[in-house]
């Protein structure tokens, strides 16, 4: 019976101390509290792979695309949506048909942030310059610049600042000096915060900038064909982006063969279920 006793007693001070320690974590939590806590936002911590540190080259190079082709595919697949709404568009003006008010304001906020100059252009025009913008950057072409530009990886300018696509930029302090600029050269490297902008950077330079209107050519002439965007070919329109001009072009085309590269096309064409004429 006294044991009886005894383990009512325990449980009852159990339920007491359950209900006292409830009302202190209560009152320290509750709106009541003289001392509120505070939680501190942490930024996103951003790991980039220490591609110097893999000895093996085979190993570093598959790492390092397998990296970056995720970035790629993701930019490519939202540039690849805005063409999908813009084509609407440009059925409808080529049609002669006049694109609703909210229509039009869509068309010229995308011509804006694509660098087009709409003064005194009418929707068809600017319709039709945008669709030789607003379209996708073979991963095969892309990550073969980018292992050029970085050095697979492991290049100053993206150890210090996540530009892998060796983007300059023209206002002091805008990026990264280079220590070989030459005298009287004003220009910097850009710097990102982290790999995602520099891609997106990429691809909006390509697609926006006078340099690389012949690539945009020669993409257009291929999708008016019905045929599949070839990286080789593509690389014809990039002798501006550097001063090695037709022997730039050359490393490029050599990365993607060398690297078989164009297979990462069809393999991402095909687990995103995406019609490459398209």
């Amino acid at each position: 019976m006294k044991t009886r006793q005894l383990e009512l007693l325990a449980a009852a001070a159990t339920a007491v101390a359950m209900l006292v320690l409830v009302i202190l974590v209560q009152r320290l939590a509750g709106p009541g509290s003289t001392e509120e806590t505070t939680v501190v936002a942490m930024p996103p911590i951003i790991v980039f792979p220490d591609f110097a540190g893999i000895p093996d080259v085979l190993v570093k190079k598959q790492q390092f695309f397998d990296f970056l082709e995720d970035y790629i595919v993701t930019e490519n697949t939202h540039i690849r949506r805005l063409r999908e709404q813009l084509l609407k568009r440009a059925d409808i003006v080529n049609d002669g048909i006049a694109l609703s008010s909210r229509e039009r304001e869509w068309m010229l906020e995308l011509a804006q942030s694509y660098g087009l100059d709409v003064a005194q252009s009418s929707d068809r025009e600017i319709a039709n310059e945008l669709m030789l913008r607003v379209d996708v950057i073979p991963v095969s072409l892309a990550l073969a610049q980018a292992a050029n530009e970085s050095a697979w990886g492991t290049s100053r300018f993206v150890l210090e600042g996540y530009n892998i696509f060796g983007q300059w930029c023209y206002e002091e302090g805008c990026g990264m000096v280079p220590q070989r600029r030459a005298s009287g050269a004003t220009h910097e490297v850009r710097r990102f915060d982290s790999i995602a902008p520099s891609v997106k950077g990429y691809l909006n330079n390509i697609n926006t900038h006078h340099l690389y209107a012949y690539l945009r050519e020669l993409r257009a002439f291929m999708r008016n064909q019905q045929q599949t965007l070839d990286s080789m070919v593509l690389a014809y329109g990039l002798g501006s982006y550097s001063e090695r001009g037709e022997h730039y072009v050359d490393e490029i085309q050599n990365i993607i063969i060398q690297n078989k590269l164009r297979n990462r096309d069809r393999a991402a064409n095909s687990i995103a279920g995406i019609d490459p004429l398209h």
